[in-house]
C-alpha cells in the first residue's frame, strides 16, 4: 500500500541517471504505508472496503521534503509528514509486519530513492538530489498495488478525506 508523491519523481530520475538499477522498477516516487500488504487472493470487498473507510479518515496532508538519509545501501527521503497515516494503516492489520518485520513495528515514513549498489554511487545520488530539495506535494489517496508476473498493477485507489 503507497502513497503517491509525484512531485519526488525528480529524485527518482536523478537517481537513475546515475544508475538505473538503484531505483525500484515500475513504481513512482512513492511512500510505503505498508508492504507487504495482504496477498491478491485476500484482497476481499471487505478489505477494500477497509483501506477507503481509513483513507476517509484522513485529511489530505501537505508533505515537505527535506531531509535526505543516507545509510549503507539506501538512499530516502524522510517524510514525517506521513508517520501518522503509516502507523494507522499499520495499526489496522496487525498480523502484517511492515517489511517482514525487518525494521520494527512502527518504520521510519520515507520515500526509497535508492537502494543497493556501491557506496561510492549512492553518495552521488545524494549529491545529485541534495540541491532539488525541499520537495513539496499533497498526499492524496492510499493506492493498492500488487506484484504481478506482469510487473506492479493498481488494486485500488482510496482518495484521502472521502
Amino acid at each position: 500500500m503507497l502513497i503517491l508523491l509525484p512531485a519526488a519523481e525528480p529524485a527518482l530520475a536523478a537517481a537513475r541517471r546515475v544508475d538505473p538499477a538503484l531505483v525500484r522498477p515500475g513504481l513512482p516516487a512513492h511512500v510505503t504505508a505498508l508492504y507487504p500488504f495482504l496477498p491478491d487472493a485476500s484482497l476481499t470487498d471487505e478489505v477494500l472496503a477497509d483501506v477507503r473507510a481509513l483513507a476517509a479518515t484522513v485529511s489530505p496532508p501537505e508533505v515537505r521534503l527535506t531531509e535526505l538519509v543516507v545509510t549503507p545501501g539506501f538512499v530516502a527521503l524522510a517524510a514525517p509528514a506521513l508517520q501518522a497515516i503509516t502507523d494507522a494503516v499499520c495499526a489496522r492489520w496487525p498480523e502484517v509486519l511492515p517489511y517482514g518485520g525487518r525494521f520494527g513495528p512502527r518504520p521510519a515514513a520515507h520515500l526509497t530513492v535508492a537502494m543497493g549498489g556501491p557506496d561510492d554511487a549512492l553518495e552521488r545520488v545524494a549529491g545529485e538530489v541534495r540541491p532539488l530539495l525541499p520537495l513539496a506535494d499533497r498526499a492524496e489517496a492510499l493506492q493498492l498495488v500488487a506484484l504481478t508476473d506482469r510487473g506492479w498493477e493498481p488494486r485500488l485507489e482510496a482518495p484521502f478525506g472521502e
